[in-house]
């Protein structure tokens, strides 16, 4: 099944929903072991959601900051806050990530204030900043808002249309919900046609280097595999090539995707 964003759902058990960051979560994912012999790999996207923001809205100063391989919440922190990114603060780029993550998700002041423990309208001269100095952003959220209440749906890259006919409603509840729901859609939408593109390809790609790994899992951006102890090194690179240019040649990106792939015993070590 699939989300209307396209990305993959899953039930029974749902073993994308496992948290990362708990040590409950943790725990459970340390039960998923290798078989004898084997390693579990997990390959994902980094900040792939942010890296498409940078593309689709076309904004400059992000797009070289990828392409630089720059830490993005420190830069983001340092444009908006004029503090140096050497020796930064941790709690100065924890903010500037909530934002960056929270924009994407049309984050409110409210939401951002009670995420950062900070009053609302601090958090609220955050965003106020955030939009006055990647201009290009609010105009992308503009412009997206406005083409899905005309039309109905967005699009992604890729041109697959996700539809949010609810949009029009007269509920404002409602409305605003599948507003920010269209904004992130063709950032999440994207994402998910670029994964799914990685799956297509991955059999062949591990299958002409003679290689045996094999996918168990994708959960969002990244995909797990069980692999050979004597192939991971070989495994490693192939996994990361094949998602790293996924969306070519159908789309021509100019910020590059990056995968972090590791190898370990079990889920958590690997992930």
């Amino acid at each position: 099944a699939a989300t209307t964003t396209g990305r993959l759902s899953s039930n029974e058990p749902n073993l994308q929903n496992i948290p990362v960051r708990t040590e409950d979560g943790r725990k459970i994912r340390r039960a998923f072991i290798a078989s004898p012999g084997h390693k579990l790999v997990s390959a994902d996207y980094s900040q792939i959601e942010l890296r498409l923001l940078a593309e689709i809205a076309d904004i400059p100063v992000l797009k070289q900051a990828f392409r630089d391989g720059l830490d993005i919440h420190a830069m983001t922190a340092s444009e908006m806050f004029g503090v140096p990114v050497k020796d930064m603060p941790a709690e100065v780029r924890r903010r500037a990530k909530a934002i960056n993550f929270g924009i994407i998700y049309g984050i409110s002041a409210f939401g951002l204030a009670n995420q950062l423990g900070i009053p609302r309208e601090e958090a609220s001269a955050y965003i106020k900043k955030y939009f006055e100095r990647f201009p290009g952003i609010r105009a992308y959220m503009d412009q997206t808002r406005d083409f899905c209440r005309v039309h109905g749906y967005v699009e992604t890259l890729f041109g697959r249309k996700c539809h949010y006919p609810e949009i029009k409603t007269s509920n404002a509840s409602v409305r605003s919900f599948n507003e920010r729901a269209a904004i992130n859609a063709r950032l999440q939408g994207t994402a998910a046609d670029i994964i799914r593109r990685a799956m297509i390809r991955m059999e062949d790609a591990l299958a002409q280097k003679k290689l045996s790994a094999q996918m168990l899992l994708q959960v969002h951006d990244e995909l797990i595999f069980e692999v050979p102890d004597d192939e991971v090194a070989a495994t490693l690179p192939v996994v990361q090539h094949t998602m790293q240019d996924a969306p070519f040649p159908a789309v021509l990106l100019s910020v590059p995707l990056h995968v972090d792939a590791r190898a370990a015993n079990n889920w958590d070590e690997a992930h």
